[in-house]
């Protein structure tokens, strides 16, 4: 009797011990994530201009101290269902997400139908390019002309399906780019993505965005990103992207960019961006040379990490075909060469 309720004991014992462990597990995973980062710069333009005459994104305004972009990030996974709410303050947020007086970023659920397919729903930072919103995502703090030809974000659904290992592939439906509301009604953006990840060192995507521009004209954009990680200190990356409108004869854009990262130490790194961005129906600068332009910008950056902060001094040389840059005069001129010194703080 005896030796019966010493096991009857250590059962109960044992099963409110794994009973235990089993709420506090779910307890674990079902908690709220809090991530984000902030960033800040000061940059000078040899032009000698305070509006920066390197028509990209986020770096407009130089020669004098810059805020860049503070965010928040709230995330959970309860289950087969998952939230991401992404708020944002600051002038590079505001340039992302358009007027941003809702300081909306990224809103958006996910619902695992099952094992392979996900569905999302909400508004998310776009799928297309191979840079990112957020400084701490980028070795370069300054962006390429392919980022910032955009898309930015999307608004609508997609589903993701996993195929086979290291095989993806997603399709969406989307609002008109970048907008929360489509006032115009109608759902004429979409995109899909094959992904293809081998092995750890290697990664590509192949993506298609179409989009409706109104008046029954479309764009439509080929994109391919990829990274190698060729040895634990030295990481490639490239994008190369197409866009064709259906107005005029299907006038277009195209461009390459190529990334060579390498960490001399796990605080310490230098990175290489080379871009080649063709613009010969003159759609992105809008310049008026009746044969377009095009531009080769390289971009030299070190990363300087201390804990969570990071330093990024940066020197930057963009040279085009045309004078579609402006001097200190106000003049025309082929050139802008840019340097600046980056903070960004990532918890």
């Amino acid at each position: 009797m005896k030796k019966t309720l010493v096991i009857l004991l250590l059962a109960l014992s044992i099963i409110g011990f794994t009973e235990k462990t089993t709420a506090e597990e779910k307890a674990e995973n079902t908690s709220l994530n809090i991530a984000g980062e902030l960033d800040a710069y000061f940059g000078y333009n040899f032009n000698g201009l305070y509006n920066n005459s390197i028509n990209t994104s986020f770096t407009n305004n130089v020669n004098s101290f810059e805020l860049g972009m503070g965010n928040v990030v709230f995330s959970q996974e309860v289950g087969k269902v998952g939230m991401v709410a992404d708020f944002v303050f600051g002038p590079r947020g505001t340039a992302a997400t358009g007027a941003n007086t809702d300081h909306i970023k990224q809103l958006f659920v996910t619902y695992g139908l099952s094992d392979k397919v996900t569905l999302t729903g909400g508004f998310m930072s776009t799928f297309v390019g191979y840079e990112l919103i957020e400084a701490s995502g980028n070795f370069n703090y300054s962006t390429s002309y392919l980022f910032s030809a955009g898309p930015f974000n999307h608004g609508g659904v997609k589903i993701d399906f996993a195929l086979a290992d290291g095989v993806g592939l997603m399709v969406g439906a989307f609002n008109d780019s970048g907008l929360k509301t489509d006032a115009a009604g109608g759902i004429d953006d979409f995109g899909a993505q094959l992904s293809l990840t081998p092995n750890d060192e290697l990664a590509a995507y192949i993506n298609v965005f179409h989009q409706g521009l109104g008046n029954g004209e479309t764009s439509t954009e080929f994109d391919l990103t990829g990274t190698f990680q060729a040895s634990k200190e030295m990481m490639l990356g490239l994008n190369v992207a197409y866009t064709s409108l259906s107005q005029n004869d299907g006038q277009s854009w195209m461009g390459a960019a190529v990334y060579l990262n390498y960490m001399l130490s796990d605080d310490l790194g230098l990175g290489v961006r080379g871009e080649y961005f063709d613009d010969g129906d003159d759609i992105y600068f809008g310049s008026g040379f009746a044969d377009g332009q095009s531009v080769i910008a390289l971009t030299a950056s070190a990363n300087i990490k201390s804990g969570p902060l990071t330093f990024i001094p940066e020197l930057r040389f963009d040279s085009a075909s045309e004078d579609v840059f402006i001097d200190s005069d106000g003049e025309a001129t082929g050139s802008s060469v840019m340097a600046l010194i980056a903070a960004v703080y990532k918890f």
